[in-house]
C-alpha cells in the first residue's frame, strides 16, 4: 500500500521539473555505503495473527515489579467510579468554556475543583489547571516576580530536580536571576533547606529576592521547617511558593496554615494513571491578594437573571482578554479532564479516605525502611508546620 499522495505521474513531473531522470539519481551524491537498504519486513499478518503476536510481546513484560525510581509517578488504585463518570461524552468533549450559557456542566466541575483544592490547600485562589507539577511549580514564581517586582528567585535543591530544571528553563527566558539553596549536612536536619543559607540570601540588599521555592516534604521524602522559611522570607519581602504532595496534605498542614503565598504541585496521585507519561495535573493555589497574578482558568459561582445558580469563568488574565504585555496565559483546555479526574477522586474517598491512602502510604514506607534498615524521618508520623 502507498502512503504518499503522489502518483507516478506526479513524480515523474516533478524529477523533470528538476532535470533527473530518477530518484536514486537524487541520492546519487550519498557514498552507497552509507545509504539506507531495502527494508527486511516479515510477511504481512492477519489481524489475529498480528493480534495474537502482541499478546504473546505484552506477556514478555514484567508489570507487576515496584519502581523504586524515586520522585516520580506511581500507580495507585483508581477507584472505577472516575473512568465510569470521567468517559461520559458530556466531559470527554467538551471544550474551553467560553459560552457559560451552554457550559455550565463542565463550569461546575471546574469550580468544584477548585473548592476542593482550596480546602485541601487552605488557600483562596486555585487555577484549573496547568500541564504538570514542574509547570505549575514555575508559574508560581513566576507569581512573585510579577507581585514584587523584583528579578531574583532562589529555590531549594531539595525540590523535586524537573521542577527545578524547568524553574531555570523559564528564568533563562525571563532573564530572571535563580540561585539554588544548599540542603544542611549534618545535625540537627540532614537533607533538609539550610535555614542559616536562607537567611544570607535574602539579606543581600544590593539582589532583593521576589520568591522562595522550598517543598513539603522534599525530594528526599523529609519534612522541611515550613512555618521559619516563611518567616524568614517574609521578613526581608519576599513571598513563598510551597511545592506540595497533595495526598500528604491530607495529614500535615496546609500551605495556607504557615503562611505560604503560592502552592503548586503534581495532581497525578488525585486519580490520574501513569499512562506513559502524560497528561497530568499541574496544581496552583494563591492567596487572594495574588488573584490577578494567577494564570490559568478561574471558575466563579453567580447567579443569572432569573435568580438561579449560575457559573461562569472570570478575572480571565489571558491575551485575547487584556494587554498581551499585562498577560499571565496559561489555560491548558487539556488539563480539564484530569481536573475532574481530581475531582471525582477527592469527592469519592473524602477526607477521611484520603487521609487513610496518606497513612496507608506512611506505614508501607516505614515498613520497607525497616526492612532494608534505613534511618527513618524522624517527624514523619506527626502534623508538622
Amino acid at each position: 500500500m502507498a502512503y504518499g499522495p503522489h502518483t507516478s505521474a506526479d513524480r515523474a513531473r516533478m524529477l523533470e521539473a528538476i532535470g533527473v531522470d530518477s530518484v536514486d539519481q537524487l541520492f546519487a551524491v550519498i557514498p552507497p555505503a552509507v545509504r539506507a537498504g531495502p527494508l527486511a519486513l516479515p510477511r504481512a499478518l492477519t489481524e489475529l495473527e498480528l493480534m495474537d503476536r502482541l499478546r504473546r510481546l505484552a506477556g514478555r513484560n514484567r508489570t507487576e515489579l515496584v519502581s523504586f525510581l524515586g520522585a516520580g509517578v506511581y500507580r495507585h488504585h483508581l477507584p472505577p467510579v472516575i473512568d465510569q463518570l470521567l468517559l461520559r461524552g458530556e466531559f470527554y468533549t467538551a471544550y474551553t468554556p467560553y459560552q457559560p450559557e451552554i457550559s455550565q456542566g463542565t463550569l461546575q466541575t471546574i469550580y468544584e475543583y477548585q473548592s476542593l483544592l482550596a480546602e485541601l490547600t487552605g488557600l483562596d485562589v486555585i487555577s484549573a489547571s496547568h500541564y504538570d507539577g514542574a509547570t505549575a511549580t514555575a508559574e508560581g514564581a513566576l507569581m512573585t516576580c510579577r507581585a514584587t517586582g523584583r528579578g531574583r528567585v532562589l529555590i531549594s535543591r531539595g525540590v523535586h530536580p524537573q521542577s527545578r530544571q524547568t524553574l531555570a528553563t523559564y528564568s533563562a527566558g525571563a532573564g530572571l536571576d535563580l540561585a539554588e539553596i544548599p540542603l544542611v549536612g549534618a545535625d540537627p536536619r540532614p537533607g533538609t533547606t539550610d535555614l542559616a543559607s536562607l537567611a544570607a540570601l535574602v539579606a543581600d540588599p544590593a539582589r532583593p529576592v521576589a520568591g522562595v521555592v522550598i517543598a513539603q516534604p522534599n525530594v528526599l521524602g523529609l519534612l522541611e521547617p515550613m512555618a521559619d522559611a516563611v518567616a524568614t522570607a517574609h521578613a526581608a519581602g519576599a513571598l513563598v511558593v510551597a511545592a506540595v504532595e497533595p495526598v500528604g496534605l491530607a495529614v500535615l498542614a496546609p500551605p495556607g496554615a504557615y503562611g505560604a503565598d503560592v502552592a503548586a504541585g503534581e495532581g497525578q496521585p488525585l486519580g490520574i494513571p501513569p499512562q506513559y507519561g502524560g497528561p497530568y495535573l499541574g496544581i496552583l493555589a494563591c492567596t487572594d491578594a495574588l488573584v490577578r497574578q494567577i494564570p490559568g482558568r478561574l471558575v466563579g459561582m453567580t447567579t443569572d437573571v432569573e435568580g438561579r445558580r449560575a457559573y461562569v469563568m472570570t478575572l480571565r488574565a489571558r491575551e485575547q482578554d487584556i494587554r498581551r504585555e499585562r498577560a499571565a496565559s496559561n489555560i491548558c483546555t487539556n488539563q480539564a479532564l484530569c481536573a475532574l479526574a481530581a475531582t471525582i477522586y477527592l469527592a469519592a474517598l473524602g477526607p477521611g479516605g484520603l487521609r487513610d491512602v496518606a497513612g496507608t502510604g506512611a506505614a508501607r514506607r516505614r515498613s520497607w525502611r525497616r526492612r532494608w534498615r534505613l534511618p527513618a524521618c524522624r517527624a514523619c508520623t506527626r502534623r508538622h508546620t
